[in-house]
């Protein structure tokens, strides 16, 4: 079967198109303490906070909490503690072996402690999922309720790859037994400032 041929059918036996549900948004507690939500969430799912007032101690505070990572990579210019170079061109198979990665993250949800990270600011796509211990660097003011508020926002941005991360990677697939950071990191620090 040709290329063609085989779109040709796609296009031809694609199902109806469904109108989106309507959601009632009012079963979200709007007074809450956003950062209270977002710190009980992410301990929930095994990640840390940090809260500080600005980035003027970022540095001095990631090496309290990482004080043997040395091959560190970072994707903020905000932190003088990349010692591992990268850049779009960069082969993901060199970084193999990243202690610590510290990236931007563009919004924080209340609802679940996930963090959405897009593409421009990881760098190298592989950079969340690779590296020992990972670092997500938040706004306050960029905490939102919960998924549909992000999705809303995350809907007017050019259409590039981007992720939500809660938390250090985890499985128990295998007889049951949790394993932490089977297929990521092995833990998530945010840091809200």
């Amino acid at each position: 079967m040709s290329r063609e041929s085989i779109l040709k059918a796609v296009r031809a036996n694609k199902p109806e198109t469904l109108p989106l549900p309507d959601i009632d948004l009012s079963v979200f507690d709007e007074d809450i303490n956003l950062i209270e939500r977002f710190k009980e969430n992410i301990e929930f799912v095994g990640g840390r906070l940090l809260e500080l007032d600005g980035l003027a101690t970022l540095d001095e505070e990631i090496k309290t909490l990482y004080p043997e990572a040395k091959k560190i990579v970072s994707c903020m210019k905000e932190s003088a503690l990349g010692t591992v170079p990268v850049s779009k061109e960069t082969d993901p198979h060199t970084l193999e072996d990243i202690d610590l990665t510290i990236i931007k993250g563009n919004f924080a949800v209340a609802e679940n402690g996930a963090v959405w990270v897009s593409e421009d600011d990881m760098v190298v796509r592989a950079l969340p999922f690779i590296t020992n211990d990972l670092i997500l660097v938040v706004p306050k003011n960029a905490v939102n309720l919960h998924m549909h508020q992000i999705f809303d926002a995350i809907s007017e941005r050019e259409r590039t790859f981007g992720t939500f991360i809660s938390g250090p990677s985890k499985t128990a697939d295998i007889e049951q037994c949790l394993v932490v950071g089977a297929h990521g990191a092995i833990s998530l620090t945010v840091v809200l400032f």
